[in-house]
């Protein structure tokens, strides 16, 4: 998928993603229509593997633009990494996909790192989905 779907199509694409990607458990994700234009999409999506991918997106279908995300990957109680938006332009090593970065671990609240693999203009969720299935067992 290289560019944000219509809303009725992003919101079908959403609802199959267990049917999509067999590495894919089950999934609570959400579409709420927040104003003609924009949809939120919130809920978790469980892998095989043991992993979650929690998901919060805000979604303008008139642009075809994502206006905010945050994506957690956790297994079990252990959050792992998350990915979002939140600038720190005093940070220079992020500057290459600002404001996109991951934080990692260790200090994982402060310890960033680009994530040139997101956009506001694209759909994240498959890359994401990628990502977590590629994780160790």
């Amino acid at each position: 998928m290289t560019k944000l779907l219509s809303r009725p199509d992003y919101e079908r694409w959403l609802y199959a993603i267990p049917a999509i990607f067999a590495s894919v458990r089950s999934s609570t994700l959400r579409f709420f229509t927040t104003s003609a234009a924009t949809g939120l999409i919130q809920g978790s999506v469980f892998f095989h593997n043991g992993y979650e991918l929690r998901v919060s997106e805000l979604a303008d279908f008139a642009t075809g633009d994502i206006l905010d995300y945050g994506y957690e990957v956790w297994q079990t109680s252990e959050k792992l990494y998350w990915y979002d938006p939140q600038p720190h332009p005093d940070d220079p090593t992020l500057a290459g996909t600002f404001p996109h970065h991951k934080h990692i671990p260790p200090d994982i609240k402060h310890h960033r790192v680009p994530a040139p693999e997101l956009s506001f203009t694209k759909p994240n969720l498959p890359f994401l989905i990628r990502e977590v299935e590629q994780l160790p067992r």
